[in-house]
């Protein structure tokens, strides 16, 4: 979308990049030269935040919003090796005369003190990663619980074909999108982790959401839960009372 035409976006639900609508945006921040800075979103449980333009793409009447983790994570795997290797070059052009010592002893402790602070802002999107990977967690948990019960309840009769199917379709697709972005976060937690151990080929992969597998029922592949096992769903027996036909 054209900057023009940027103020048709206002009001516009954003979504984010699994496809949960998030809040919408609310308005723009401007330069005295009409550039845009910023622009202010209102997420849905109500607040109000300014975020940088680079944390939204415009698609025509499509706004998305940008993981911060993930684009700070992906700038972080191409830097940190570049660092190496820009460090290693200076080992090898000190070592072969090119450059004095003093030239390398410089430099060298310019490039140790940008890694290092590299290697702290690395962690960091670790540890939010961990996090989120655990909210995403505690979500697929949660919905594989809602599907058991709907199973349930349509296998009693208590939930017609109409609403199960409706309700299900509906729990299929988030589980869909918190399964999608737990691996999303996997991935770039993996990377990062990779390249702060020096695997410099951690960057070369761009980091691609896996689709899960399709969900049909719950007892079939509704959600990989190996690393949480669930415990048993409670049985609910329905009693119907019927009368005496004596009248007793």
């Amino acid at each position: 979308m054209s900057t023009s035409n940027l103020f048709l976006s206002i009001g516009k639900p954003i979504k984010n990049e699994y496809g949960r609508v998030i809040g919408k945006v609310a308005s723009f921040a401007l330069s005295p030269n009409g550039k845009f800075d910023a622009v202010y979103i209102e997420f849905g449980d109500g607040q109000f935040t300014k975020h940088p333009m680079e944390a939204l793409r415009f698609n025509g009447p499509e706004v998305t919003f940008i993981s911060k983790i993930k684009s700070q994570a992906g700038t972080l795997c191409d830097h940190i090796p570049l660092i190496w290797r820009k460090d290693e070059a200076l080992k090898e052009l000190v070592d072969k005369k090119k450059i004095t010592p003093e030239v390398y002893q410089d430099l060298h402790v310019s490039f140790e003190n940008v890694l290092s602070q590299l290697k702290k802002e690395a962690q960091v999107i670790i540890d939010e990663s961990a996090i989120e990977i655990e909210r995403c967690q505690e979500e697929i948990t949660s919905l594989s619980y809602a599907i058991a019960n709907l199973e349930i309840e349509h296998e009693i009769g208590k939930v017609d074909e109409e609403n199960y199917k409706a309700a299900f379709a509906l729990l299929q697709e988030t589980l869909r999108r918190a399964t999608a972005e737990k691996t999303d976060f996997e991935l770039t937690k993996s990377k990062l982790s990779s390249v702060l151990l020096g695997d410099q080929s951690g960057s070369s992969q761009p980091s691609t959401p896996v689709a899960p597998k399709p969900v049909n029922k719950i007892y079939a592949e509704t959600v990989n839960t190996a690393a949480t096992k669930l415990p048993e769903p409670p049985v609910v027996v329905y009693v119907k009372e019927i009368a005496n036909k004596t009248g007793i």
